[in-house]
């Protein structure tokens, strides 16, 4: 499968997709695509990261990718079930040049204004589960007319952004390889001790070259990239063995060092991991 950059296949002259994945483990090399991405996952959990974010998506989601964004959806390795995705896929000439510079659309802009760094949805998720719901059973026109719906229960809705940094120029399948290789390895890798020379030759680039070409692309150093990825996946623990002590949850996550692990905790949380594990269990 193409990895960068990834066409979504429909024909040359339909305006909008419709798609359901289920799949024990969803698409998990990074890609980009023109279309904005409209996702509500049904079934399943795993980590999401979007431009230069490191999230978590889990059932009930609703997440918003802009158009050429870099992600990768990764299914957690523990889960034991498929995960259910449904997906809309458009961009703003879907219908029309002008069609979203009408007026009557005005409330739109915002939605696209924030699909730029893509978003997840706070609020009113139940209404928009429910439009979701219509989609397989409706004919094309009835698609569109419900994706206008989404889009304006969105802009009523209470959201944050995904990424903070996104590298505004398309990938070629050569760099898209590259980084997607540099990925897969640290989500693969992150309990164990990487190197700057062993995760400079997985992208077949000198020490220094490797360094300048992640931080423009993701404008963070590997080492920041490989914490954060970390982090997510002691949160994950965190929530998931309540009864685990937090040193060992630090060890399976690649920290040496129990005050580090608290220090970069915080400073990504804004709370120790005693206090995330407190407000998990509510």
């Amino acid at each position: 499968m193409k990895v960068l950059p990834f066409k979504i296949p429909k024909p040359k002259d339909e305006a909008l997709v419709y798609q359901v994945d289920r799949e024990k483990v969803l698409y998990d090399q990074l890609h980009q695509h023109g279309e904005i991405q409209i996702s509500y996952v049904q079934e399943g959990f795993g980590t999401l990261i979007v431009g230069d974010s490191i999230n978590e998506y889990r059932e009930g989601d609703i997440l918003i990718i802009g158009g050429f964004i870099p992600h990768v959806f990764r299914s957690d390795a523990s889960a034991n079930k498929e995960s259910v995705v449904h997906t809309l896929f458009f961009d703003y000439n879907s219908f029309g040049k002008d069609f979203f510079k009408l007026s009557d659309l005005a409330l739109a802009n915002e939605f696209f204004r924030q699909s730029e760094y893509g978003m997840k949805v706070l609020s009113n998720q139940d209404k928009i589960i429910a439009l979701f719901n219509l989609l397989a059973r409706q004919d094309k026109v009835e698609q569109i007319a419900t994706l206008l719906l989404i889009i304006s229960q969105i802009t009523k809705s209470k959201t944050e952004p995904l990424s903070s940094f996104v590298y505004r120029k398309t990938y070629s399948d050569d760099e898209g390889k590259r980084m997607s290789n540099v990925y897969e390895y640290a989500m693969e890798r992150y309990h164990e001790q990487i190197s700057l020379e062993e995760i400079s030759e997985r992208a077949n680039m000198s020490k220094n070259a490797f360094c300048r070409y992640f931080k423009k692309r993701t404008n963070k150093t590997f080492f920041q990239f490989l914490i954060e990825i970390r982090i997510e996946n002691a949160c994950k623990l965190l929530s998931g063995q309540p009864e685990s002590p937090v040193n060992g949850i630090a060890e399976q996550c690649g920290f040496n060092n129990i005050a580090n692990f608290n220090r970069k905790f915080r400073e990504l949380k804004g709370c120790t991991p005693t206090q995330y594990r407190q407000r998990i269990k509510g």
